[in-house]
């Protein structure tokens, strides 16, 4: 079986189960506990927290670590324009490509608090414009949240383009870097805060951090013990924060090299569905996407039955944000970028992960893609 859906998550490493398991065992206290077995703990906390700041360029104390991304995404989404309401700031800018955690998260506070939500246009590509961006900022703009890149096309964002709108604005900048972490980096961004989730990184499901420099002030979404410096209170999870801390630095190290490798086998595989497949449509930028991912619509046929053939033939494959898994309306993302709703969902993503494959797999890859579609098209 050949599992290419490492945008919906990924196996645990190695690695990363050796670095938990003490704090599963042994090293059991609560970092909130001022006796021995806690002060253990806290350490162990304290260490995972600036081991994450360093990868991600910011300050230990920035570090909120959270339940997964969607926390994170919602604290930071939530929190940050909360916070800015008692100074006049109403408005919000998004991108209509966001994970549903952005885009609930905005519902959320339109309906509720009367938060004013501007949703930028994007490109066929998926992209930004910096002018569109430029052109939405307001005097009283709280924050604007937008997907370093997208989980479905894979489409990375000109982020240093769009943090000189924000930087020239004085306006505080999310961006999503759920997907990205551990393949482009992070340590230059220019945001005031950044989401990830372990789980894309070969951690476990269950932890995530919000980085949002201190001096952007944050509504807690969680109240009670005043933990994570009163912005995420609840016993922290010392074992998933030191497996966090140590995936996210290991696809850092790894990073360049596995990025190219991995690069490389993607180019080749998209090429060569599009050469055999003749319905076959790239979605998302074809030059400024993620190392590891491709996805195609493949007009006349149905992304699900694509889907039912390739596990026939001993492939894992998506047919966009597990997120969504189970909706049967089209792709909000791809409907963004123009595309017809009928063409919409006959979407599929592959999505690879950082193990090396053999030489031949792109080819053997496409093969059993273009079989697929012509057993889904009967």
């Amino acid at each position: 079986m050949l599992y290419l859906d490492h945008a919906a998550t990924s196996p645990v490493r190695p690695e990363v189960l050796e670095a938990m398991r003490p704090y599963l065992t042994g090293v059991f206290g609560n970092p909130s506990s001022h006796h021995t077995a806690g002060e253990a703990a806290a350490s162990a906390l304290d260490d995972a927290r600036a081991r994450v700041a360093r990868v991600l360029g910011m300050r230990s104390g920035d570090i909120v670590f959270t339940a997964g991304g969607t926390e994170a995404n919602n604290l930071a989404v939530k929190g940050i324009v909360l916070a800015a309401l008692e100074r006049g700031r109403r408005h919000l800018v998004i991108s209509p490509i966001e994970h549903e955690s952005i885009l609930e998260s905005a519902a959320y506070l339109r309906r509720f608090h009367s938060v004013e939500v501007t949703t930028l246009p994007v490109d066929p590509r998926g992209r930004i414009a910096p002018e569109e961006l430029a052109a939405a900022v307001r005097d009283d703009t709280a924050l604007i949240s937008i997907g370093h890149a997208n989980n479905e096309i894979g489409t990375v964002q000109d982020t240093a383009a769009l943090a000189s709108v924000t930087r020239a604005a004085r306006v505080p900048l999310h961006l999503d870097a759920v997907q990205s972490a551990g393949w482009l980096a992070l340590n230059a961004l220019s945001a005031d805060a950044v989401s990830i989730a372990g789980h894309k990184l070969g951690a476990p499901k269950g932890i995530g951090a919000l980085a949002v420099r201190g001096r952007v002030p944050v509504e807690p979404m969680l109240h009670g013990g005043g933990q994570e410096r009163g912005r995420r209170s609840g016993t922290e999870n010392v074992a998933g924060a030191v497996a966090l801390a140590t995936a996210l630095e290991l696809a850092d190290q790894e990073r360049e090299t596995v990025s190219s490798r991995v690069g490389s086998t993607t180019a080749r595989f998209i090429a060569l569905v599009l050469d055999r497949i003749p319905e076959a449509t790239l979605t998302g930028d074809r030059d400024h996407r993620l190392p590891g991912t491709a996805s195609f619509t493949f007009a006349g046929t149905s992304g699900e039955s694509i889907l039912l053939e390739l596990e026939r033939r001993g492939v894992i494959s998506s047919s966009g944000s597990a997120c969504a898994a189970g909706s049967d309306d089209p792709s909000h993302v791809l409907l963004a970028c123009g595309v017809p709703a009928e063409v919409a969902q006959t979407a599929v993503r592959f999505t690879f992960g950082r193990d090396a494959l053999p030489t031949d797999a792109p080819e053997r890859l496409a093969a059993l893609v273009a079989d697929s579609v012509r057993a889904a098209r009967g």
